[in-house]
């Protein structure tokens, strides 16, 4: 069985708190922290792989095409905090 997806415990909360609130303003129902946690847990698993190949693909292009980057400098420069994606 694959490994399910984790993370870190305060990211786990703003996950839960952001798909409650996604359901109370789109959906006009209100879901608890237990309910908003198993949809989480599903996302993670059904998503979380593709979503990190994804990841490791658009890693490998970047450094491809800046072969003098380090991995720790890009690291500092590109993190983001979890919540909404702009653009």
């Amino acid at each position: 069985m694959p490994k399910v997806p984790t993370l870190p415990e305060a990211d786990r909360k703003q996950a839960i708190a952001a798909l409650r609130q996604y359901f109370a303003a789109n959906l006009e129902e209100e879901i608890g922290e237990l309910k908003a946690g198993l949809l989480l847990d599903f996302i993670l698993s059904e998503l979380g792989a593709s979503v990190y190949n994804q990841g490791l693909a658009d890693a490998q292009g970047f450094f491809e095409e800046r072969p003098r980057i380090s991995l720790r400098s890009c690291i500092a420069t590109n993190s983001r905090r979890p919540g909404r994606v702009s653009g």
